[in-house]
């Protein structure tokens, strides 16, 4: 485990657009995977800048997304398919036919799971894979649980979690979609880097104990200890209690 100290916000979401743009210069074809939430959106805004300038080129790059939210069509603005094209996707030269994410109008579980499965396995798996961190350590959608998930599935999302995404939808809870469709932790743990990214005061407990505590699947990001090639980029606030 690599662990990168930012300044801020800004220090760490250009730390974390370098290590992608590392990645891209490195093998033009990679798959990345990307994440959602509010911590990746600066890391994104830096990766466009430097696409504009010329330093990145995303027209052979595939990217696979952690999770959707099921029932949401993808053209609803709080869709994560809407976020990315919105923070990233439409800002740079990445081919359409590339850019994939789990399909939340397919109600049938099962099949959608089997069929996101497949997709990643055909481009050969994930080189770099972008998380953010809950405050209760889920990655992706993969919530506290019993056991590690392994592979896509649909979760109920818990209350603290639809608690954090209620700013998504004007602040009202019910109008948050209560199942996802995510990543599970065995296609995560198979990418060849992960890379976190994590900010704020709010996240200096949890980040401790991930990192620095038992792994366990209470504490779902906890897995990424054992990862081979794992790197977290961290604000002075995300990273104090360590």
């Amino acid at each position: 485990m690599k662990i990168i100290r930012a300044k801020d916000y800004y220090d760490m979401s250009r730390k974390a657009a370098n290590i992608i743009s590392a990645q891209v210069i490195m093998k033009p074809n990679c798959v990345l995977g990307l994440a959602t939430g509010g911590t990746p959106v600066g890391t994104y805004k830096q990766l466009v800048e430097w696409y504009n300038k010329g330093d990145i080129d995303f027209s052979e790059v595939t990217t696979v997304n952690l999770d959707e939210y099921r029932g949401l069509p993808k053209e609803h603005p709080e869709s994560y398919w809407s976020f990315m094209h919105r923070n990233l996707f439409d800002h740079v030269n990445i081919r359409p036919e590339a850019i994939n994410l789990p399909d939340g109008t397919n109600l049938d579980a099962e099949a959608e799971c089997a069929r996101y499965d497949a997709i990643i396995h055909s481009v050969g798996g994930v080189d770099l894979q972008l998380l953010g961190i809950g405050n209760d350590g889920h990655i992706g959608f993969n919530e506290p649980n019993e056991a590690f998930e392994l592979g896509t599935h649909c979760v109920d999302l818990k209350e603290e979690t639809i608690e954090a995404n209620k700013r998504f939808f004007d602040g009202n809870a019910d109008l948050v979609p209560k199942q996802a469709y995510t990543m599970g932790i065995k296609t995560i743990m198979q990418a060849r880097k992960v890379l976190m990214v994590a900010n704020g005061k709010g996240k200096a407990d949890i980040v401790k104990k991930a990192f620095f505590g038992p792994v366990t699947p209470e504490v779902p990001a906890s897995i990424l200890q054992m990862h081979p090639d794992f790197i977290l980029v961290g604000d002075e606030e995300a990273l104090s209690e360590i």
